[in-house]
């Protein structure tokens, strides 16, 4: 009888803690290396695109390589959220014409993706574009903004940067989508049209934050710089320590990716981690800070599984690529997607 009694007591003494369970959505941006469709545009340079200058069986490679693109999406981020990106930034895009044939390829069909796409003023004809799973994000506002980049008197014509203004589940949250100029003529010379670019952004963040000062920002894409470059510290003034990142400040955590040698793309033995999601500070829990009453970061990667890395051959060790010498290698991108896992306490 006493040791009933003991219990009962116990049970009184020390509450039953239920485990929380939480919403987990993955945002991600990938490169999709050259994704044309096998049609001449002769408003564009178009021609010089690996895939038109195959001299035969463009059309099983293009849908081999929108099969392959959609198998990756499919399994980014399923580790943590079960399912594909709920928003997904893509880069080498030709139209929307290739999106609609990538997201009705097999594995992507059933996740009901819309398209957010403009025509960028790029000469090649290469735009940026979001993808979103309908069910978990819901766009308001959407437009595309030149960087207005000139060199010498001469306008540069590059990628438009994408804003995309949306709910997710029941949160505002903003997207933008880069693709900033490459480094061609080397990376000095190259490096104050990237810090042009990045100067744009600011000014895109500063106009969100006029309507909503904490505003959670997320800023994706193929930078074409490293975290450490001028964009990023100067222009940009990214932190990559939770401790010292202050209200209105980015938070880059690609950073510290950086300086342990990770990479997403690789040319001419040179590593390089062009590819990042940098973020505002309402989307940062600070170190011991364990609010997710709200979206927070929960972990960002690279996605650089063992099957999108080159096992043999000249680029072993590379993104296993899908173009090379002018020929279909049957790979996937010459770029490591990147993400962001988001989680939030369910009510």
């Amino acid at each position: 009888m006493r040791k009933i009694t003991f219990l009962l007591a116990l049970f009184t003494i020390v509450p039953i803690v239920a485990q929380k369970e939480y919403k987990i959505r993955t945002v991600a941006f990938y490169n999709l290396e050259n994704l044309f469709d096998t049609i001449n545009d002769t408003t564009k340079n178009d021609e010089f695109s690996p895939i038109m200058e195959m001299k035969a069986n463009r059309s099983e490679v293009y849908w081999d390589k929108i099969n392959k693109l959609g198998e990756v999406i499919d399994v980014l981020g399923k580790e943590k959220a079960k399912t594909s990106p709920a928003i997904l930034g893509v880069a080498e895009i030709e139209n929307k014409t290739v999106l609609e044939d990538l997201v009705k390829s097999d594995k992507l069909k059933k996740k009901r993706y819309g398209i957010i796409h403009f025509d960028s003023p790029d000469k090649r004809g290469i735009d940026v574009a979001l993808l979103y799973q309908q069910r978990y994000f819901k766009p308001v506002h959407y437009e595309a903004v030149n960087p207005n980049i000139y060199a010498e008197n001469k306008k540069i014509y590059t990628r438009d940067i994408l804003l995309v203004s949306g709910y997710l589940d029941d949160e505002l949250v903003h997207i933008i989508v880069n693709h900033w100029p490459s480094r061609r003529g080397g990376e000095a010379k190259s490096s104050p049209l990237r810090e042009k670019a990045a100067y744009k952004v600011t000014q895109m963040i500063e106009k969100i934050r006029a309507n909503d000062e904490n505003a959670k920002i997320i800023i994706m894409g193929d930078f074409n710089d490293d975290p450490m470059n001028k964009s990023f510290k100067e222009v940009l003034q990214t932190k990559s320590n939770k401790i010292k990142v202050k209200e209105k400040d980015i938070y880059n955590p690609y950073e510290e990716m950086f300086e342990k040698g990770l990479n997403t793309t690789a040319y001419r033995d040179n590593l390089s981690l062009f590819d990042q999601i940098l973020f505002t500070s309402p989307l940062l829990n600070k170190d011991g800070e364990k609010d997710f009453s709200s979206y927070k970061m929960f972990k960002s990667g690279i996605f650089n599984k063992r099957f999108l890395v080159q096992k043999k051959g000249r680029y072993k060790g590379y993104p296993y690529r899908s173009f090379s010498n002018g020929q279909y290698t049957g790979g996937y991108s010459d770029h490591y997607p990147v993400y962001l896992y988001l989680i939030k306490e369910k009510k």
